[in-house]
């Protein structure tokens, strides 16, 4: 079995940016010699095997290159635990599991860019953790060491983007948009992005699938624009209200007109056009999208485990309960009853039958 013991010192050298020079004066060797196992010309003594990985942090076996499919199944592992932590709001038994993941593989990537987000999350004012501010707070510099750390040293493109765009919002939300922007002009444009580009390289059987995978990335995006658009508080109103209409609209022409998995978005929405029409102080429309609101969320809140959709579009969609990401323990209907449903808009229509009848049904 060859050993790629050369490979993984010269990898964690570079992770923490030290010269071969540096190297060998911590470990009282010559710098050629460090240079020889880096090029795989010999091995490190035995004796020094342990030196090494100590100072690196991993286990001889990892310095090694031996424990590959351990690992992956390991870090599969803890992926799956943070996903069931997550799915249900449990956001510090998500910082838990990728801590423990983290203590166990230090220099894994997927489980540092975890338990970012984690940590990111524990900072989330949408949830229902009361200490949100203080977590803000208390996370912000471990964020930015993460973010940064995985940024300069992640070779998994996926996972290195997803963590620059977190430690630029993160930047954002600490009032620190300058930097937020440096990062987010640093990310490639979407012109560039493989899903735009690599059409011409495909094999015919390739071509289905990859494109009504774009199509369905293409329409998440368009959606996620126009709900941003219409919460901007750069349109009035009734523009809000036409863009939210045509988020319905996009959501027919991808489904087939068929119901959509999307229930926690179908209730927030139906929710938003309730409160633009509360403003305009239309309160028979505001009620009306109100009921469709709880409906949803009384639907999304018994929605099995998985749900199978089909469209012309977008192909075979599957919607699983473990999917869902939320950094609130509470369901739906208790979200909708206890939070969405306290917004000042709906005073004026409290005392209504109608809206007690609403209150019921999240019940």
């Amino acid at each position: 079995m060859k050993l790629h013991v050369g490979d993984t010192i010269k990898y964690l050298r570079k992770e923490k940016d030290i010269t071969q020079e540096e190297l060998a004066e911590i470990l009282g060797v010559s710098y050629q010699s460090v240079s020889r196992w880096e090029t795989g010309a010999c091995y490190p003594d035995l004796e020094l095997l342990p030196v090494i990985s100590d100072f690196f942090g991993v286990t001889v076996d990892k310095l090694l290159g031996m424990d590959e499919n351990v690992e992956r199944e390991r870090v599969a592992q803890y992926l799956l635990r943070f996903q069931e932590a997550i799915s249900q709001g449990k956001v510090y038994d998500c910082i838990a599991i990728a801590r423990e993941g983290v203590a166990e593989y230090p220099n894994n990537f997927a489980l540092l860019n975890k338990l970012m987000y984690a940590l990111f999350v524990s900072g989330d004012d949408d949830g229902n953790i009361p200490e949100w501010k203080e977590n803000a707070e208390k996370y912000d510099a471990e964020i930015m060491a993460l973010g940064e750390r995985i940024m300069k040293y992640c070779p998994d493109q996926d996972i290195r983007l997803e963590a620059t765009a977190r430690l630029a919002f993160n930047h954002c939300e600490r009032g620190r948009k300058e930097i937020g922007r440096t990062i987010y002009e640093s990310l490639p444009s979407a012109e560039f992005c493989k899903e735009n580009q690599m059409w011409w390289s495909l094999d015919e059987n390739e071509k289905l699938p990859f494109l009504r995978n774009k199509i369905k990335q293409d329409y998440e995006a368009l959606k996620s624009s126009v709900w941003l658009l219409a919460n901007s508080g750069c349109v009035s109103d009734e523009q809000s209200i036409i863009a939210i209409e045509k988020v319905f609209e996009l959501e027919k022409i991808a489904y087939d007109n068929t119901i959509t998995p999307d229930g926690w978005g179908a209730a927030k929405l139906q929710l938003d056009l309730a409160k633009r029409y509360a403003r305009l102080e239309n309160d028979e429309k505001a009620i009306a999208h109100l009921k469709i609101a709880a409906t949803a969320a009384k639907a999304f809140d018994g929605r099995p485990e998985e749900q199978l959709f089909s469209s012309i579009l977008l192909g075979d969609v599957s919607a699983r309960k473990l999917d869902f990401e939320t950094s609130d323990t509470r369901t739906l209907c208790e979200i909708m009853r206890d939070k969405w449903l306290s917004a000042p808009e709906f005073d004026q229509l409290r005392n209504m039958e109608t809206f007690q009848e609403i209150v019921k049904i999240l019940r």
